[in-house]
């Protein structure tokens, strides 16, 4: 029973479960809330009978719903017929209203007409202010753009292309974008490329342009630095000076007169030009106009090809630079020659180096370092070899000056330039040189012009006039009244004055050189030196050499260059107060002017030797011995006599002459005439010789003796004057008196009376007897004394040739 209780409790409760299931299932189909297809499908998945079993309280549910409605329409019937009632009793009123809202309806549209025209144009008037509205505000938008391309074209007009760069930049990055939808927008935007290239062409002309101007005018630029910077240095030297009292204090007198008056019209000058400039000083770059370079610079650096500018802009004035350093070929001819060169190349970095300070990296130190070396090379090439060719010290001097303003100019723009005064070292060489050169045409005008005779001075006044250009002191000359003569002649003090005005023209060029006082007096003692040595040295060689230069002459020439020498030690002191150098300085140079006088008074000396021999042999030309007399004339001959009278009244002149010159030459004129005798007597075209032609010649033998013992020259001693004749004598005698068993018996005793007469000497001349005693006595042999006399003279000549046979084996 259990067991069977308990199945029909789980059927029980099975039953109930699915009634429940099907309540729920027409509740959800009242519902609507769920898909219906889930709930049928939960119905219908259940055993095969669930349909007919659901149809069933389906049907069931409805019923009940039926009746419920069926009650709900019994509850309200009567109210549905009173409303029924109450409706038919207002359809007439509802009639009478339908036509009257008719009619108002219509009365309304009639009167509504003219509002909703008005009310239309309303709306298109708003539509109009709402597209108004709309233009304007994208005319706002647009016009700032409009603005801004409007001003890009007028700064393009003015040439204000930095600027309109700058406005092609905030168009394209803040406006454009803008209003990029539109077509004036792509319009603007492809002209901006266009604009770009053309203002990078218009600025490049302008920098083409700017160059080529700056190439023609840098001469210009040049001078207006130069001269600015002369002007500077000038103003400070001279300020210097002027408040350095003691400047120049021991200057020689003249020289600081002229330095003086030189130095307070200068400073005069300077502060007057100072007031008038002060108002606008105008320097080297207010002459350039460098804003196209500024211009192309900005221009090519904002559109980012500053590089490529960069280089162009130093190729070209690479160029130029080549252009500046060529100079002319006729640039050495003229001053302005050199100054125009200077001025180009003074002008061309004077733009550089504005360009440098002035610009970020369009050109650097280092570039302008490598092209001022490129440059400086050039430079010195091109000088050494014009100055070579300047022959005219004036205009080597005024190149150096340019230089020096050329130099001081540059150094002051911050460039090196100490090779162009090492340079100057070479061209004041050449200077010294034109120098000398100059200083030769006005020695020789001097030498030329100069009557030397000794320098007469009729009084007091005139004798100043002397002694001031000339250092002259002689006690013995000044205690002798006036009217009297000065030893020298004119041209001593010109050649002094001369000297001192080389060292002055010297001095002009070792001014500005940057150089102590001690080389700047070197450099005068051996420009001097040379001048001295050199120069007038070869002046005076020249001048004794001169064919029209008489013993008078040779003579004043040896006065005149002793007063020279001894003026050498004032023209040291000269130089020294000039320099303010003590002479006393260890490397303080002397002058060599001792030597150099003394060596043109020995050329002067030997010159008057010679001179008088000349003089000596044109007399012994002119004589005319008759070699065959048979007797002498009884007296000297007359050719002799004016010779020895000659020699009388040259010696007188030599009075002025130092006593030892005046031996020499007296002593050098009896031994040549003794010579010239001597070999007048053994010509090898004279052939025969006479006895009484040798008679006649000792009477010209004694006249000479009688000339050297009168002392024609005081200073001799004893008869030293007279042994110029001893060969002579002793020939002469030995061949008057016959003696020649006493000659060739103590022939080579050193007490030989015919010491001095040579076996082949008086064998030449013997033989010349011989032949003319063979001659002239054709009958001699029918004399026995002439016979006996031939054979004597046979005899000797053979005892003559053994002597000089021997002589010449033994040699």
């Amino acid at each position: 029973m259990a067991r069977k209780s308990r199945p029909n409790m789980s059927e029980m409760y099975l039953e109930e479960n699915k009634d429940q299931i099907y309540e729920n299932a027409l509740a959800e189909i009242e519902s609507f809330e769920l898909p219906l297809g889930t709930t049928l499908r939960s119905v219908y998945d259940d055993q095969p009978n669930a349909h007919q079993r659901f149809m069933e309280k389906l049907d069931a549910c409805i019923r009940n719903h039926d009746r419920e409605i069926e009650k709900m329409c019994n509850f309200h019937h009567q109210g549905f017929v009173d409303a029924i009632t109450e409706l038919l009793k207002v359809r007439a009123d509802a009639e009478k209203l339908k036509v009257q809202v008719t009619d108002t309806n219509r009365r309304l549209q009639d009167a509504g007409k003219e509002v909703i025209a008005q009310t239309e144009e309303i709306i298109r008037c708003r539509v109009q202010q709402r597209n108004i509205t709309t233009v304007v505000e994208k005319l706002q938008l647009c016009l700032p753009v409009l603005e801004m391309y409007s001003k890009l074209k007028e700064q393009m007009k003015v040439k204000r292309y930095y600027s309109a760069l700058k406005t092609m930049e905030q168009l394209e990055n803040l406006y454009l974008p803008r209003v990029s939808q539109y077509r004036f927008c792509q319009i603007m935007i492809e002209n901006l490329p266009k604009l770009r290239e053309e203002i990078k062409e218009i600025s490049m002309s302008d920098l083409k342009d700017f160059l080529e101007s700056i190439r023609k005018h840098s001469d210009r630029i040049g001078e207006t630095a130069m001269k600015q910077a002369q002007q500077q240095k000038t103003f400070s030297t001279t300020l210097q000076k002027h408040h350095n009292v003691n400047y120049g204090r021991n200057m020689h007198l003249g020289r600081s007169r002229i330095l003086e008056s030189r130095n307070e019209m200068t400073l005069k000058r300077t502060f007057e030009e100072d007031d008038e400039h002060d108002e606008e000083v105008l320097t080297a770059q207010d002459l350039v106009d460098f804003s196209p370079v500024y211009r192309c610079l900005h221009i090519y650096s904002v559109l980012g090809d500053g590089e490529i500018f960069e280089n162009y802009y130093r190729k070209q004035r690479r160029k130029q630079a080549r252009l500046v350093l060529q100079p002319q070929s006729s640039m050495h001819e003229t001053v302005e020659g050199y100054r125009r060169y200077f001025s180009q190349i003074v002008g061309f970095f004077v733009v550089e180096d504005h360009i440098l300070h002035v610009t970020q990296g369009l050109v650097t130190r280092t570039y302008t370092d490598e092209l001022w070396n490129m440059a400086l090379s050039k430079i010195i090439a091109v000088l050494r070899t014009h100055s070579s060719y300047c022959n005219d010290p004036d205009l080597v001097l005024e190149l150096k000056n340019l230089i020096v303003v050329f130099a001081d100019t540059l150094q002051g723009y911050g460039f090196p330039v100490n090779r162009l005064f090492d340079l100057l070292f070479e061209i004041r060489d050449q200077y010294n040189e034109t120098l000398l050169k100059k200083w030769s045409g006005l020695f020789r005008d001097i030498f030329e012009a100069d009557n030397y005779s000794p320098i007469p001075v009729a009084n007091e006044e005139e004798y100043k006039i002397v002694i001031s250009k000339f250092p002259f002191q002689d006690s013995e000359l000044d205690k002798q009244c006036f009217p009297k003569k000065l030893p020298m002649s004119q041209s001593v003090p010109q050649i002094y004055i001369q000297v001192k005005e080389f060292i002055y023209a010297s001095l002009k060029f070792s001014e500005s050189l940057h150089r102590s006082s001690t080389e700047i007096d070197d450099m005068l003692r051996k420009s001097t030196n040379l001048l001295l040595t050199r120069t007038l040295s070869s002046c005076l060689q020249n001048l004794i050499k001169k064919p029209h230069i008489g013993l008078t002459e040779l003579v004043q020439i040896i006065i005149n260059t002793t007063h020279l020498e001894l003026a050498c030690k004032y023209l040291e002191d000269f130089i020294s107060n000039i320099t303010n150098i003590s002479q006393v300085t260890v490397h303080t140079a002397r002058l060599y002017g001792l030597s150099t006088f003394k060596d043109a008074r020995h050329a002067a000396e030997g010159e008057i030797y010679t001179k008088l021999n000349q003089k000596i042999d044109e007399f012994i030309q002119i004589a005319d011995y008759d070699w065959t007399m048979s007797e002498s004339d009884g007296r000297a001959s007359g050719y002799l006599m004016d010779l020895i009278n000659f020699l009388r009244s040259t010696f007188q002149v030599f009075t002025h002459l130092p006593g030892k010159v005046a031996q020499t030459a007296c002593m050098s004129a009896c031994q040549h005439l003794s010579t010239s005798l001597m070999q007048m007597l053994l010509d090898t075209e004279l052939k025969q010789i006479s006895m009484g032609a040798i008679q006649q010649f000792n009477l010209d033998v004694i006249q000479c003796e009688l000339f050297a013992s009168s002392e024609p020259v005081p200073g001799f001693q004893g008869d030293t004057l007279q042994l110029a004749f001893i060969d002579l004598r002793q020939l002469l005698d030995l061949f008057m008196v016959w003696d020649w068993s006493t000659y060739l018996a103590d022939y080579g005793q050193a007490t030989s009376k015919y010491l001095r007469v040579n076996p082949s000497t008086a064998l030449t001349l013997l033989e010349k007897m011989r032949d003319s005693s063979k001659k002239n006595n054709i009958f001699a042999q029918f004399r026995k004394n002439d016979r006996d006399k031939q054979k004597l003279i046979e005899t000797v000549v053979k005892q003559l040739r053994s002597l000089v046979n021997g002589m010449s084996q033994h040699t």
